[in-house]
């Protein structure tokens, strides 16, 4: 049996509030949701990023907390 849907949506307002690694956000129907991931060098870097911890400071430590309840 083979479906034909035809559908219209009109947004006017759309709020993500996040989108992390394998988030899907679908409007509409759809028989099937192929994955894309896309990696792009925006910053323009040439080599690997530093290992965590091996700076000096500490970046976790740069964070103010307030003190445990």
């Amino acid at each position: 049996m083979n479906w034909t849907i035809h559908q219209t949506i009109m947004i006017q307002h759309l709020r993500v509030d996040s989108v992390a690694n394998s988030s899907v956000l679908q409007i509409g129907t759809a028989g099937s949701v192929r994955s894309l991931s896309n990696l792009y060098n925006t910053g323009g870097f040439v080599e690997s990023a530093p290992a965590l911890g091996a700076s000096p400071t500490n970046p976790v430590s740069l964070v103010p907390l307030p003190p445990p309840t």
